[in-house]
């Protein structure tokens, strides 16, 4: 016959195991509460975590001995922006200079001295917010700043949009293809971007419901399906804060004719590191796709 000894359950074990119950509930209410409140944090702060303008402008282009000009023009809804056309000496072309979230044009002088080295007049802008320009920023106003500027080059300048090259790197790769979308371009250039906000924000915050709450779109993947010019897509494998899957979708989702080309470096850095070959592959795109002036 089995004996069974049955461990009774006293008052003392009773209050202890219903101080570890609340105890656990606390404990997720706490969780919940603090996820609740990164969720509105997000929510509300979206445009801290996306844009991150400076308006001081640091350097000129005269500094790296570039002659330059101060140019002014207005967005559709009439914001003032501010930009530099800077000439090349032996112009084989006119590229359109979209740059990243940070900072504002004084910091891409060096990006743009290469293109001004190979042939090229470049107009680079700020967006609304951003260095000398007036407003605050927003992702249709990103936009509108583009198509300004673009009208810029054509009815200042007279410069036949077909021959113009759309220049974007990381977030103004994004701008810079939905221009593409909208006004077809001689070829389109996106470097070190992501496929869409959504996706990028879900890279970074996997434990967010990012996709549900963003406000903004950015949908670089999306607007490269209906782009109608030569794409060059470029992005480094070592890329710390775009993963080099972005590229590759990119490039996938991109129509003929198109070229791809793998840096080396980091989000930042990766142009100027990669050096000849950063330089070698912008020549070879131009060559092969591109009606430049010779």
């Amino acid at each position: 016959m089995w004996n069974y000894y049955l461990f009774p359950v006293t008052p003392q074990k009773t209050i202890m195991l219903g101080f570890a119950g609340q105890k656990l509930v606390s404990i997720a209410i706490v969780v919940a509460v603090v996820y609740l409140l990164l969720v509105i944090l997000m929510l509300l702060l979206q445009s801290k975590f996306l844009f991150f303008p400076s308006k001081d402008l640091d350097y000129t282009p005269g500094q790296l001995g570039m002659a330059f000009e101060d140019v002014y023009f207005s967005s559709s809804d009439g914001t003032g922006l501010h930009g530099w056309f800077i000439p090349a000496e032996s112009r084989i072309g006119t590229l359109l200079f979209c740059h990243g979230n940070a900072g504002n044009i004084s910091h891409r002088i060096e990006s743009v001295r290469i293109f001004h080295d190979l042939g090229f007049d470049v107009l680079i802008f700020d967006y609304r917010g951003y260095g000398q320009s007036s407003g605050s920023i927003s992702e249709k106003g990103t936009y509108s700043d583009a198509e300004a500027a673009l009208k810029h080059l054509v009815e200042v300048k007279n410069i036949d949009q077909s021959e113009i090259i759309y220049f974007g790197r990381s977030l103004g790769g994004s701008i810079a293809a939905w221009l593409a979308k909208e006004h077809t371009p001689g070829g389109l250039i996106v470097e070190s971007a992501f496929t869409s906000v959504n996706d990028i924000a879900g890279d970074v915050y996997p434990f967010l419901p990012v996709r549900m709450i963003s406000r903004f779109k950015f949908n670089t993947r999306e607007y490269l399906q209906n782009v109608n010019c030569p794409v060059l897509v470029i992005h480094s494998r070592e890329d710390e804060l775009i993963n080099f899957k972005h590229g590759r979708k990119l490039f996938e989702t991109a129509g003929e004719p198109k070229m791809f080309l793998e840096l080396a470096g980091s989000h930042n850095e990766g142009f100027f590191l990669s050096g000849q070959h950063y330089i070698n592959g912008l020549k070879d795109f131009f060559d092969q796709h591109v009606n430049m002036e010779k």
